[in-house]
């Protein structure tokens, strides 16, 4: 069974990371001391999950954590500066900070450094995450001893749970426009007026017309969708916004 480290300082560790295109050295001071912080540690950058689930929702929820009192959100991966870099820029995540464990040093002091030879992985991280407060674990969700890579405890979402369970979770929006239109310009004005981020699929860039028609049934742009519900043009959104 993994060690639980609630109630214990974090592990002095020095990590080697790439800033600038120099070497920098970075303590768990440096980290943590003083700072209220979420680490969540993962078994590699660029693979399925990691990639499509546990970066993004933690990148999302980013301002949420920030207004609980958050200073940091800590990516941590058993892999070298040069790979975190390049992760962290194609996943867009410039909410978290990306910290690599090239050495398993951290890791292994945390007592969740596993085996991967089967995936031809070597040593990696077993996937966890944690709220650490002056340098000490406040609290632990450590994925359970299963086969494979178990994904259940250790996202975004119940690490969000734990810490205020009544906070209102941000909306999931997303707009399907096309350079040039008007009513698309109106529809994002009108979100952004309203605080709500979004995201911007633009056609011929992000998606083809026929894509428009599979998800929508029409041809008409803008088309804004919130939480799986359509709610159509900027006329739509507006008198969606003013029921709010």
């Amino acid at each position: 069974m993994f060690a639980d480290h609630t109630g214990k300082p974090v592990p002095k560790v020095t990590f080697r990371t790439r800033t600038d295109h120099d070497w920098a050295d970075v303590t768990t001071d440096d980290l943590f001391a003083n700072k209220t912080v979420i680490v969540f540690s993962l078994p590699g950058a660029f693979t399925p999950t990691c990639s499509s689930t546990h970066v993004p929702r933690f990148n999302q929820l980013a301002p949420t954590f920030k207004k609980l009192g958050v200073d940091d959100i800590i990516c941590m991966s058993v892999n070298d500066g040069f790979v975190m870099n390049a992760w962290k820029e194609d996943e867009q995540a410039h909410n978290l900070t990306f910290v690599p464990d090239g050495n398993g040093e951290f890791t292994e002091k945390m007592g969740l450094l596993v085996d991967k030879d089967d995936l031809g992985f070597g040593k990696r991280s077993w996937r966890y995450s944690m709220l650490v407060k002056n340098g000490v674990v406040e609290k632990m969700f450590i994925e359970p001893e299963k086969p494979g890579d178990p994904f259940e405890v250790s996202d975004a979402d119940t690490m969000l749970a734990y810490m205020a369970p009544s906070e209102p979770k941000p909306l999931n929006i997303t707009v399907f426009t096309r350079p040039g239109c008007p009513f698309c310009a109106k529809a994002k004005e009108a979100l952004t007026e309203e605080g709500l981020p979004y995201e911007e699929l633009v056609l011929n860039r992000d998606y083809t017309e026929q894509t428009l028609r599979a998800v929508t049934n029409g041809t008409m742009v803008p088309q804004v969708f919130i939480d799986g519900q359509k709610i159509g043009g900027s006329d739509d959104l507006e008198a969606w916004l003013a029921k709010r």
